[in-house]
């Protein structure tokens, strides 16, 4: 069985040893999807704001990102609900995910962050973010972005070489976004 690397962080929270030791626990779990011989990762952020504990797991296997959230009064159950998450995706992109695993490596993808929501006065950038990205159909970048729950993915199209973008329309469909020169 695979091991995963699990780094456990706090933000506006002080990390036990017994929280850490529970959440590298429970990300051990996500161990039975991951065939021995690949790598991975895992970041465990925990985090309160306004009473609410906040839990989100991003795990990387082969260059595939998954990432899980939960938001409940109690960190454990936090921890608990993200993690069930993550084994849900793993059960509904299994087939996508076992042929991507089997593949060729696939290189480290991003995982977009989101912005701080208490922006006070004016919108600002607040971060910036550089990651690599890797040439895929849009297929895959549908999966990745449903993978990492967000709303867009940028990605470099594997058809046209160019940089795309992949995202959600509120009727549930997908679009695409091909630079124009």
């Amino acid at each position: 069985m695979a091991a995963i690397r699990v780094v456990v962080k706090g933000k506006n929270l002080e990390v036990t040893e017994a929280l850490r030791s529970y959440a590298e626990k429970k990300v051990a779990k996500l161990e039975k999807y991951i065939d021995s011989h690949r790598e991975a990762s895992a970041e465990v952020m925990l985090r309160t704001e306004r009473g609410i504990h906040i839990a989100e797991v991003t795990l990387s296997v082969a260059g595939l990102i998954l990432r899980g959230e939960g938001k409940t009064s109690d960190m454990y159950t936090s921890i608990d609900s993200c993690v069930d998450r993550i084994e849900r995706q793993f059960g509904k992109y299994k087939t996508r995910i076992q042929r991507r695993l089997q593949g060729p490596k696939i290189t480290e993808l991003p995982v977009p962050e989101v912005a701080d929501e208490q922006l006070i006065g004016e919108p600002r950038i607040v971060r910036t973010k550089r990651f690599p990205i890797k040439p895929m159909d849009v297929e895959e970048a549908i999966m990745q972005m449903e993978l990492l729950g967000h709303d867009f993915f940028v990605f470099i199209n594997s058809a046209s070489e160019e940089t795309n973008v992949v995202y959600k329309r509120r009727d549930g469909n997908y679009g695409v976004i091909e630079p124009e020169y």
